[in-house]
């Protein structure tokens, strides 16, 4: 049976996952504990269910240590986002220009993604693939798959009269790290930012309906 788990998703994370053309597919989450410069990451006969193996350098010496997989294949995710309560029902901050009553406010009282109740859940994924790589070792398809559009990317390279293909690379990259900071707290800057290259779950999925058992 498949599990059903929370993810938080910022508001343009979650415009992105529900852009008709090039939506986002694949979202990264930084790997939490010690890992030794030399991780090597995989499975061996003696991985845990649920978990991957990292062998490496660790402080008591050359070893094996297991991570729990923060997702896995398989398993159902509802999305937290910022939300708001709304005569009987919910609003959604991502929503470009919610529907207002005539007479009523359009002043809303956005409550944290954190704090969102599973009924409020609107956008359910499948989780098809979880992977630990290091943060810059991102590809161009992989960027295009966490949600930067193509659009964006061009307006990149317009910017530079001599396309070359490491500047193509380049202009992939530059809005993606962009992204990828705004979402670090300052106090992990140093830590889990793009200059310092983190391991990072690099979780894939795809939109599902809601699971019957979730009525």
């Amino acid at each position: 049976m498949s599990r059903v788990l929370p993810i938080l998703f910022n508001t343009d994370m979650v415009r992105a996952t529900l852009r008709q053309i090039n939506p986002k597919t694949v979202t990264r989450r930084v790997v939490k504990g010690f890992i030794p410069e030399d991780a090597i990451w995989g499975y061996t006969m003696f991985t845990p269910k649920g978990c991957i193996s990292c062998r490496g350098t660790f402080t008591d010496g050359y070893g094996e240590k297991f991570f729990k997989l923060r997702y896995q294949p398989g398993d159902i995710l509802y999305v937290r986002e910022t939300w708001s309560e709304w005569t009987g029902g919910y609003l959604y901050k991502a929503w470009q220009e919610p529907f207002v009553q005539p007479g009523e406010s359009a002043v809303m009282r956005w409550h944290p993604s954190i704090h969102m109740p599973k009924e409020a859940a609107r956008i359910w994924l499948k989780v098809i693939d979880v992977k630990v790589e290091r943060l810059r070792d991102i590809t161009n398809e992989q960027i295009l798959k966490e949600g930067i559009s193509k659009e964006t990317v061009i307006s990149y390279i317009r910017q530079c009269p001599d396309v070359s293909e490491e500047w193509g690379h380049t202009a992939h990259l530059i809005p993606f790290s962009e992204l990828w900071d705004s979402t670090i707290k300052k106090s992990d800057i140093g830590r889990y930012d793009w200059q310092s290259n983190p391991w990072v779950w690099v979780i894939e999925f795809e939109q599902c309906e809601k699971p019957d058992n979730e009525e």
